[in-house]
């Protein structure tokens, strides 16, 4: 960006832009798995320990560090700053909690390079978390009502009166859900009802999840994952990538969403599977980078949220990276040709297919963007190094675990380019009906 004349004549200088330096995450465990026993703040403080080490940030104070998770206890209400105290950085590092579904951690890295590009801190951590193996379980509303009215109880006569007002049904938990509380339907029925839409096959969402997996493997062969991993719990790899996979072991998985439907088309294994996992985004001037001898991979360029009427079947629930990407590309005079990777969070297979179709519909783009279609997006550019069909997706961390996988692919792409600047784009689908999308440059 360049200089501007202030009002006495004199030139400012060009607003910092927010660099992505690293990033670190834990590998991404299976639900019941491997972190089983871990809960959200075990598994963030994990990761910013690790981010911490990696960096050479011990003791170091930072301007701001932004974190979430989608599944919290009330144990978690001051989640990130706990964090933060168990992560080696200065204690006067403040800390606050984000959460947009699955678009957490997108949103964090967006507010913290908001905040450097506003000059209102030199350096931040952005994040998130999620657990479905520590899901919180809810119990009844008489049981919560009777247990707090214990804690005011002055009399035995008192307890024992509102204790045996309780009835067996009361005691029943209920059981960890995340339905969309106007629908009443799951993410996956929701996308089943997208998928029919727009004609995506069962062939095309298994080829899906089968690049996902070989393209994970191969990032993790080829070492693209040395400086964004730390190993945790016996884990040194995501838990649930399966690089053996085939076509034909797909193909014999039977449909789990949609099964009213004799065409029901999504299963086990071109869904993303139950996981849980944290992530992080180191961020920070170039000035503050180079003062520590520190990489600058990346540059955060843009970024765009979009909501989508779903409740009322205008739109698919997860079709709102449909909307947010064009007027992203819109904004800043970019065409799906002008970026190097594009990484579209595969929630299901189903719903990258289908955002790909929109973006590539003339009536679609024409009639609900009001602007020409985006045309198509070149397949070797897709989910290069594998997404949450191979890798998982703990809500939460998904943004920042694709934040960092892109700023590093874009680093290494500029490095063996010709010095142009090299692009990639992010869409990230979240629960109600909305989406994340992210423009980063190196």
């Amino acid at each position: 960006m360049a200089s501007t004349p202030t009002s006495n004549g004199n030139v400012s200088a060009p607003p910092p832009r927010a660099a992505v330096i690293g990033a670190n995450r834990i590998p991404f465990g299976k639900a019941g798995g491997a972190y089983a026993s871990a809960s959200n703040l075990d598994m963030l403080t994990a990761t910013l320990t690790g981010l911490v080490a990696r960096f050479g940030l011990q003791g170091e104070r930072l301007g701001d560090v932004s974190a979430g998770a989608v599944l919290k206890h009330s144990r978690d209400f001051n989640l990130t700053r706990e964090a933060v105290l168990s992560s080696g950085l200065d204690p006067h590092t403040p800390a606050f909690d984000v959460q947009r579904a699955c678009g957490t951690s997108v949103e964090t890295v967006t507010a913290i390079a908001n905040k450097i590009a506003l000059g209102q801190i030199d350096a931040g951590v952005a994040g998130g978390v999620d657990s479905t193996s520590d899901a919180p379980v809810v119990v009844s509303d008489r049981l919560r009502s009777t247990l707090i009215k214990l804690t005011r109880a002055k009399t035995i006569g008192k307890r024992l009166a509102l204790l045996s007002a309780l009835r067996p049904g009361d005691l029943a938990p209920v059981a960890p859900s995340v339905n969309e509380p106007r629908t009443g339907l799951s993410m996956g029925e929701h996308q089943a009802i997208t998928t029919r839409q727009w004609g995506i096959t069962r062939e095309a969402q298994d080829e899906i999840a089968l690049q996902s997996h070989h393209n994970l493997a191969r990032a993790y062969a080829d070492g693209l994952f040395d400086t964004l991993i730390t190993p945790y719990r016996g884990l040194i790899r995501d838990e649930t990538l399966r690089a053996d996979t085939t076509a034909e072991k797909l193909a014999k998985l039977s449909p789990v969403f949609g099964k009213d439907s004799a065409d029901a088309t999504i299963t086990a294994g071109n869904a993303t599977p139950l996981s849980d996992g944290a992530a992080a985004v180191l961020l920070g001037t170039d000035d503050w980078a180079e003062q520590r001898g520190l990489p600058v991979l990346a540059h955060v360029v843009d970024a765009e949220a979009a909501a989508v009427d779903f409740a009322r079947g205008e739109e698919g629930l997860l079709m709102a990276g449909a909307y947010a990407v064009p007027r992203l590309l819109a904004r800043q005079g970019l065409t799906l040709d002008d970026f190097a990777f594009v990484e579209i969070h595969e929630a299901f297979a189903a719903t990258v297919l289908s955002t790909m179709a929109a973006w590539a519909d003339e009536d679609f783009c024409t009639r609900k963007l009001g602007m020409p279609a985006l045309g198509e997006v070149d397949r070797s550019r897709l989910n290069v190094a594998g997404s949450s069909l191979a890798a998982g997706h703990p809500f939460a961390a998904t943004g920042a675990r694709i934040v960092g996988t892109l700023a590093t692919l874009l680093h290494e792409r500029k490095k063996s380019g010709s010095g142009e600047p090299v692009r990639g784009l992010i869409s990230v689908c979240a629960a109600g009906g909305q989406a994340v999308a992210m423009i980063l440059e190196a």
